[in-house]
């Protein structure tokens, strides 16, 4: 089987506090910007990963959702109880200190870990966990 991550989604509450992170602290390119009925969803992604994105969506877009649902999802967004994305850096010290300068919620400096990676952790603007980590060189 070739099975392949193409979309991973995460919730965020502000759209263009959401961008300004992702695209202008991580440095991920915008590559789809939609709105509809009212709900909008930015796809970005890594320049170096051009076949996998990250979908910011509405907290509760799922149309199914009822209004208990989608504010239920908003609570556990607006408490930072929602997954989030593990990334990857060649320079984990050196994304820390970008992601820290830029204002973002440090969660966890740079550590190395007992299972052989060096990583560290930050909230995005609506409060997901991100988690970033170097793999030992080879």
């Amino acid at each position: 089987m070739d099975v392949k991550l193409k979309q991973c989604f995460i919730a965020v509450d502000d759209h263009d506090k959401a961008l300004a992170f992702y695209r202008d602290v991580l440095g991920l390119e915008v590559r789809n910007d939609v709105g509809f009925e009212g709900m909008r969803w930015v796809t970005m992604g890594s320049p170096l990963q051009p076949d996998v994105e990250i979908v910011l969506e509405p907290p509760g877009a799922n149309p199914d959702a009822s209004p208990a649902d989608r504010q239920a999802m908003a609570e556990l967004l607006a408490k930072g109880m929602l997954r989030g994305v593990i990334f990857t850096t060649e320079d984990c010290d050196a994304l820390f200190d970008r992601v820290r300068e830029s204002g973002a919620d440090v969660l966890q400096e740079p550590t190395d870990q007992p299972y052989g990676v060096r990583d560290c952790a930050f909230r995005d603007p609506a409060g997901n966990q991100l988690r970033f980590l170097q793999r030992p060189a080879r």
